[in-house]
C-alpha cells in the first residue's frame, strides 16, 4: 500500500512536512510502520501538490523519494497553506509510469488513494462504463486510482458536494469489488476530506491547522481515525462520522 498524507493551515514548506519530522513520509518510503500485508516499500515513486494563488501544482516522478536530487532544493522553498503528498507501493497488473502517482487532479482538486480494488479492471468495468467516454479516454493512467478519482470527479461536476461524492463511490467500489481498500484524499486547497477503509489514517490538530497522515511523524498528539470513517475537515475544523451503509 502507500502511504499518503494532507495538510491545511498556516503556510508551511513542503520539508516541513515531508523531509524533516521524524518518521516523515521520506522515512515511510521505506520504512513504513503499518502496511497491513500491501507490501514492505514505498519505492514506485512519489508526488507532491500544494496551492499558489489559489491554483493546484504538482510535482510527480515514477522513481523512489530517496532518488530525487531536486527535491530537496524544492520542498524547501515551495510553501503553501494546502498540501498533499504521497510515495506509492506500485499494484501488481499496473504500470509503473508517472501519470499513475498521486495527487491526481481535476480543476482545483487533488486526490490520492492508498489501497487497492481487487479483481481490478475486471471488477470496476460495470461502474467504468458509466463515465462518459472523455472521462475515460482521458483518464490519467491505467490505475486503479486514477479511476476512482474519474468516478469522484465525475459526481462532483454533476453537482456533489465532496463528502457526498467520495462516500458514494467508496461505497459502490466496495459493493463492486468486496475487500477494496479505500483510503482516499481529496481537497481544493480549503476543504480536505478523506477516508478510512480498511486501512490506516491519523489526524493531527491544533488551533490553526489540520493534518492528516496514513502513518504518525513528527511532535503532537495524533488520533487514530476509526475504521469506515469519513473525515470532513478544514484547517480549524474537524468532523468524523462512520461510514455506514450505501449512499
Amino acid at each position: 500500500m502507500c502511504r499518503h498524507l494532507a495538510y491545511l493551515g498556516p503556510p508551511t514548506t513542503l520539508a516541513t512536512l515531508v523531509l524533516e519530522p521524524d518518521h516523515s513520509l521520506f522515512e515511510q518510503s521505506w520504512a513504513p510502520h503499518d502496511m497491513r500485508g500491501g507490501g514492505t516499500v514505498n519505492a514506485d515513486g512519489f508526488g507532491l501538490g500544494w496551492y499558489a494563488d489559489g491554483q493546484p501544482a504538482r510535482y510527480r516522478r515514477n522513481v523512489p523519494i530517496w532518488t530525487d536530487d531536486n527535491l530537496r532544493d524544492l520542498s524547501h522553498v515551495i510553501t503553501s497553506d494546502a498540501i498533499i503528498a504521497a510515495v506509492r507501493n506500485g499494484t501488481e497488473r499496473m504500470p509503473h509510469v508517472e501519470s499513475a502517482v498521486a495527487p491526481f487532479r481535476s480543476g482545483r482538486w487533488l486526490f490520492s488513494h492508498n489501497g487497492r480494488i481487487p479483481g481490478w479492471p475486471e471488477s470496476t468495468v460495470k461502474l467504468a462504463g458509466a463515465l462518459p467516454v472523455a472521462d475515460l479516454v482521458t483518464i490519467d493512467a491505467p490505475v486503479d486510482s486514477a479511476l476512482l478519482f474519474a468516478l469522484i470527479s465525475h459526481r462532483l461536476t454533476n453537482g456533489y458536494d465532496a463528502a457526498e461524492a467520495v462516500a458514494s463511490v467508496v461505497h459502490e467500489v466496495e459493493e463492486a469489488a468486496p475487500g477494496s481498500r479505500l483510503n482516499v484524499l481529496l481537497t481544493d486547497g480549503e476543504l480536505l476530506v478523506a477516508t478510512s477503509w480498511t486501512h490506516s489514517l491519523h489526524v493531527r490538530r491544533t488551533a490553526e491547522s489540520t493534518t492528516v497522515s496514513s502513518e504518525p511523524f513528527g511532535a503532537g498528539h495524533w488520533d487514530e481515525v476509526p475504521d469506515r470513517s469519513l473525515l470532513v475537515a478544514t484547517a480549524t475544523t474537524v468532523s468524523i462520522t462512520p461510514m455506514e451503509g450505501p449512499q
